[in-house]
C-alpha cells in the first residue's frame, strides 16, 4: 500500500483483511471501538493462528476523548505447580520452548476481553456477545484459506511443532503443513467460541469451559490446572508515560517492555536528529535501543516483584545521563538478550474518538504446540520466558508473571492528535515503534510511508540465534557503508521480510478526519468507514 488510508466514522487496522473487516461491521453496527477490537482480536485467533489465539496473553490501552488512558494488563501467571523442582527432576535447566513443560501459564487474554467490555459499558447499551464472536465462529466453522506466513513457519517449524499434543490433528491436515490458500477449518475452535458467545467470558476460567480445558492439560501433561484459571483475573492499571515536545506517549507497566518503548523515543528526542532516513536517524534509533535494553534487562519483571519504580527511568534527569551515553558516531558494542516471537497488533477508532491500541499473543508461532483437543486452544509458551538461572530477575517460580516482550503504543499530541500504534516482533516490537513514530510524527512521513518504509531490527527475534544488526535490503548503500564503518555488525535481509514485524497505526485529527495504515509485510489491511 502507497497512499494512506482516510476517513471520518471508523476506521480499524489489523494485521489479516478478515479480522480488519469484522472490526469494522462491528462498528457499523454501531459498536464502538472496544467491541471492534474484541471481535477483530476473535476474529484473529482463528485466521491468523499462527501468531495468536484464546490461549495466549493480551494487552490493551484504552484513549476515551478528555480522559487518561487506561491500560489493561491480561497477562497469566504461572501454575501453582510450577516448581524448578518440576524442571530438575526431568533433567532441564531451562524452560522448554515447545510441548507441555511450556504450557505453565494461564491464558489472559480472554479475561482482558472481558474487562475491556466492562470498561466500555458507560459508553451506551452493548452489542450481544455473540455478535462480537460471529465473524470468527463463522470462519472457523467454514474454513479460512491459509496464509502465506502461516503455510511458512508451518512447513518451517514442523519438526518441533508436529509431535506435540494434538498440533497435528487440528493445523496439519493430512499430517503435512499446509499450502498458502488451503481451504482449513477449525470446529473444535468454532465450538468454543459459541460457548463463550452461550455463556460468556468468564466461563473460560471459572465455567464449565474451564473444567474441560484443565483436564485436556493436565492430559497432555501441563502443570497448569483448574485452580490456576478459576484465580485469573486482568488487571486495569495506569500506563506509563513519558513527555516529549510534540505528545505525551503512553505504553504498558511491566510484565512488558513498554518502558523500552518509551525509553527509546524519549532519548531518541534528545539527540536533536534533524532528518530522516539518514545515518543519524537510524544510528540514533538504534544506540537509543541498546540504552533502553539495558535498562529493560535489569527493571521489567512481574509487577510484584519489581526492584525499585519502573517511571523514575523517565525523569528527565536519568533521560539526559542515558542520552549522553549515545556516541552520535560509534556503535556500542551489542550482546542482545533472548528475544523472538509471534503477535498481533490491532488498532481501532471509533466515531466518539474512542481509540484501543491492543496486542495479543502466543509467544512462538503456535506458542507450545500443545492444542487441546475440546477446545481447539493453542496454548502460549510465555512461561519459557522465566528462568532456571539462579538471582534470575524473572526466576520461575509458582504464581509468576513472565516478561512480556508485548507493548501496545498511544500518543496524544499537543495539537489534538490521537495516535494508536504497535507490532508484532518480540524484541523488534519497540524498535518498530520507534521507527513508526519517528517518521510520523518528528519527521513528517505519511502515515502509511511510515509503516511501509524500510526498517532494522537489532538483536534476536523469532528465535533465532543471530544478534546483528538486521537492515532490509532497500537502505540506500551510503547508510549501510555508514553503519557498517561505525561499527554495526550488520546482517542484509529481503525487503518486506515479517522478521521486521507486522505493524499497524491509526490517528484521529482533532476535526474528526482519521488516517490509517496497514504493513504490506502482513495479510493486512486498514478497513475504514
Amino acid at each position: 500500500m502507497l497512499n494512506t488510508p482516510r476517513s471520518y466514522r471508523g476506521m480499524v487496522t489489523a494485521p489479516h483483511h478478515l479480522a480488519a473487516q469484522a472490526g469494522l461491521a462491528v462498528l457499523r453496527d454501531g459498536g464502538n471501538a472496544v467491541e471492534a477490537a474484541v471481535a477483530t482480536a476473535a476474529a484473529l485467533a482463528v485466521v491468523y493462528p499462527h501468531m495468536t489465539g484464546l490461549g495466549g496473553d493480551g494487552f490493551w490501552l484504552i484513549a476515551e476523548p478528555g480522559q487518561p488512558p487506561l491500560a489493561i494488563d491480561a497477562c497469566g501467571r504461572s501454575g501453582a505447580a510450577v516448581t524448578p523442582a518440576l524442571y530438575a527432576g526431568r533433567g532441564l535447566d531451562a524452560v522448554p520452548w515447545r510441548g507441555p513443560l511450556a504450557a505453565i501459564t494461564v491464558a489472559g487474554t480472554v479475561s482482558g476481553w472481558d474487562a475491556a467490555l466492562r470498561a466500555a459499558a458507560p459508553w451506551g447499551p452493548p452489542l450481544p456477545l455473540v455478535r462480537l464472536l460471529e465473524e470468527a465462529i463463522f470462519h472457523a466453522e467454514h474454513g479460512i484459506a491459509v496464509s502465506a506466513s502461516q503455510a511458512e513457519l508451518s512447513a518451517g517449524k514442523f519438526a518441533e511443532l508436529a509431535p506435540q499434543p494434538g498440533f497435528a490433528a487440528h493445523y496439519l491436515p493430512d499430517g503435512a503443513a499446509p499450502h498458502c490458500g488451503q481451504r482449513l477449518t477449525q470446529p473444535a475452535l468454532a465450538a468454543t467460541l459459541r460457548r463463550l458467545a452461550e455463556a460468556g467470558l468468564d466461563d473460560f476460567y471459572r465455567g464449565a469451559l474451564a473444567r474441560d480445558i484443565a483436564a485436556d492439560l493436565a492430559a497432555a501433561g501441563s502443570p497448569l490446572r483448574l485452580d490456576d484459571l478459576n484465580a485469573q483475573q486482568a488487571l486495569l492499571t495506569q500506563p506509563l508515560s513519558v513527555e516529549l515536545p510534540e505528545a505525551t506517549l503512553y505504553n504498558l507497566p511491566p510484565p512488558t517492555q513498554g518502558l523500552a518503548s518509551l525509553l527509546i523515543l524519549a532519548l531518541f528526542r534528545r539527540l536533536g536528529v534533524s532528518e530522516a532516513e539518514g545515518f543519524a536517524h537510524v544510528h540514533g534509533l538504534v544506540e537509543a535501543t541498546k540504552q533502553a535494553f539495558r535498562v529493560r534487562d535489569r527493571a521489567v519483571c512481574d509487577p510484584q516483584h519489581l526492584p525499585g519504580e519502573p517511571a523514575t527511568w523517565l525523569h528527565a534527569d536519568v533521560l539526559e545521563s542515558l542520552a549522553a551515553d549515545i556516541d552520535p558516531a560509534r556503535a556500542l558494542p551489542w550482546p542482545a538478550p533472548p528475544g523472538g516471537g509471534d503477535t498481533v497488533w490491532l488498532g481501532a477508532i471509533d466515531a466518539a474518538g474512542r481509540a484501543v491500541s491492543f496486542i495479543q499473543s502466543v509467544f512462538f508461532e503456535f506458542g507450545s504446540g500443545v492444542v487441546l483437543p475440546q477446545s481447539g486452544l493453542c496454548w502460549q509458551n510465555r512461561g519459557a520466558s522465566l528462568s532456571l538461572a539462579p538471582g534470575a530477575l524473572n526466576p520461575l517460580a509458582p504464581g509468576r508473571k513472565p516478561f512480556h516482550t508485548l507493548n501496545p503504543a498511544l500518543a496524544r499530541f499537543r495539537d489534538g492528535r490521537l495516535m494508536s500504534y504497535g507490532t508484532m516482533g518480540g524484541e523488534g516490537q519497540p524498535q518498530t515503534q520507534a521507527a513508526v513514530f519517528s517518521r510520523y510524527a518528528l519527521f513528517g512521513q505519511p502515515l502509511q510511508q511510515a509503516v511501509s518504509a524500510p526498517r532494522w531490527l537489532l538483536g534476536r527475534t523469532w528465535g533465532e540465534a543471530s544478534v546483528t544488526l538486521k537492515l532490509e535490503d532497500r537502505f540506500a548503500p551510503e547508510l549501510v557503508s555508514a553503519l557498517r564503518a561505525a561499527g554495526h555488525a550488520l546482517e542484509i535481509l529481503p525487503a518486506f521480510t515479517s522478521t521486521m514485524g507486522h505493524a499497524g497505526a491509526l490517528v484521529r485529527h482533532a476535526d474528526g478526519l482519521l488516517e490509517g495504515a496497514s504493513d504490506p509485510r502482513s495479510d493486512g489491511v486498514v478497513a475504514a468507514w
